[in-house]
């Protein structure tokens, strides 16, 4: 779950300033800006869905919701990359449900992992999500570099998030995902 969720974030954070110069734009002022919308909606989205996490105490959906977000985002941007302003809200619907992912995913593998294994168990889900930070931005480079486009990197991208939030719920410890322990 959370290499796929960060697959998304990596693909985002590295690509997007080149996603949106493909729309038209050059001026790099222009492209940084347009580039910041998306992480500003996405700040503002986590405070509110944590918040909303926190009151109902549910975790499955309040992490599942969010990355079919950021699946939808990278399907309307590709299917309106000719249109800039559905586009960047594309994207920024992509980034909002990335980057919550992150935070909403964390309380699973709390909840899941004993205190016994939590510091193996932490450490081996940290890592096998960081190597998105690879892979993903790599797949995304390959593909533009073989086709030219960045659409059949998005559509992939798009559908490992969808993997990965189908396995979040199939996850079937009692609790781990409606609430937090404390241990």
């Amino acid at each position: 779950i959370y290499f796929c969720i960060q697959s998304g974030v990596y693909a985002i954070n590295f690509w997007l300033p080149s996603i949106i110069k493909s729309m038209g734009f050059d001026n790099p002022l222009l492209i940084g800006w347009l580039s910041a919308i998306p992480y500003l909606l996405a700040g503002v989205f986590m405070i509110l869905v944590g918040r909303s996490a926190d009151l109902r105490n549910e975790r499955r959906w309040h992490l599942v919701v969010p990355m079919l977000m950021g699946a939808i985002g990278l399907l309307i941007a590709v299917n309106f990359a000719g249109h800039p302003p559905i586009a960047i809200l594309g994207l920024s619907i992509a980034t909002m449900g990335a980057l919550t992912g992150l935070p909403m995913f964390w309380p699973m593998p709390t909840a899941l992992l004993s205190a016994a294994t939590a510091v193996a168990g932490l450490a081996i889900i940290n890592s096998v999500g960081q190597m998105a930070g690879f892979l993903s931005p790599y797949l995304v480079g390959f593909i533009k570099d073989q086709t030219g486009s960045t659409d059949a990197a998005l559509y992939s991208l798009a559908g490992l998030i969808v993997i990965g939030s189908l396995v979040a719920l199939r996850v079937t410890r009692a609790g781990a995902l409606s609430s937090a322990r404390a241990d």
